[in-house]
């Protein structure tokens, strides 16, 4: 196998990840880890799916995980996808970048509304944050890189606060606002992790791909959003918790958790141990 990857009609498991926190480094903003990268290219070259389910950009992920991907042998031909914006947004993957970028126009948000934002955080938060001027569908404000976390949630707090008079004022419906450690989303209630799931299993059928269980990855309790969606349409599905702290809820389906590390770290040993059993 050196041209092209291995194809898998009925791989024994496909991994549905979240990005910040598990693969890239919430401090850095990149995929910092070595062994992430490799263990996913290694995977995806054995036909093993790998999905991101993400709230990320399209950008994002072909900025700062492609490049790494590619570093560490990723081939043409693997089933490799991103779900970007919580669903609004998708694209294949591949070691050139990425395929056709697919946009539910439906799930966008205005782009005065935008603008608005933009202007509010240039106005009262550049100290801080941020505007993620790469979103097609949602918009998010950042923690600038280098900038305390105390600091960074006590401006958030205060930015948080100034959004439902802007989503009144442009008349907006079925908005809610998605505060994470190191971002805010504003974005239609229709999004989440679980259309992510919804549109990967698309994707993957559309190319014959039926994984017979999955691991689902993610650093925040939306996240479990993936797993119940997978455990709910009768997907055999184990979610992995790389931030446990705020409380890992009761589910029907087996959690795991690192007992030393959190973030990138925790989703670099369970990649490691995935690709071993692939191996």
């Amino acid at each position: 196998m050196t041209s092209s990857a291995l194809h898998v009609a009925a791989p024994a498991f496909g991994l549905l990840l979240d990005v910040d926190g598990p693969i890239a480094s919430p401090v850095t903003r990149t995929v910092a880890i070595d062994s992430i990268a490799r263990d996913l290219a290694a995977m995806a070259n054995r036909g093993i799916p790998v999905v991101f389910n993400t709230g990320r950009s399209d950008a994002f992920i072909a900025e700062q995980v492609v490049p790494r991907l590619r570093e560490f042998g990723l081939l043409p031909g693997t089933p490799v996808f991103t779900i970007s914006e919580k669903g609004a947004v998708w694209a294949e993957v591949s070691p050139d970048g990425l395929g056709e970028v697919s946009i539910d126009e439906d799930l966008a948000l205005p782009p005065s509304f935008g603008a608005e934002v933009a202007d509010l955080i240039r106005e009262r938060f550049a100290d801080t944050m941020f505007f993620d001027t790469t979103k097609r569908a949602m918009v998010s404000a950042e923690m600038n890189v280098g900038v305390g976390a105390e600091e960074y949630w006590a401006a958030q707090e205060q930015f948080d606060a100034a959004i439902p008079g802007l989503i009144e004022r442009h008349g907006l419906t079925g908005v809610r606002i998605d505060p994470t450690i190191i971002s805010t989303d504003i974005e239609s209630e229709r999004l989440g992790k679980d259309l992510g799931a919804r549109r990967a299993l698309e994707l993957l059928a559309a190319r014959g791909v039926e994984p017979r269980s999955w691991y689902t990855m993610g650093d925040s309790r939306t996240d479990y959003a993936m797993a119940d969606w997978l455990h709910r349409n009768g997907h055999p599905v184990t979610h992995v918790d790389v931030r446990p702290a705020d409380g890992v809820p009761e589910t029907d389906y087996p959690v795991l958790t690192h007992d030393d590390v959190v973030h990138d770290a925790a989703g670099a040993h369970f990649l490691t141990l995935w690709a071993a059993d692939v191996a």
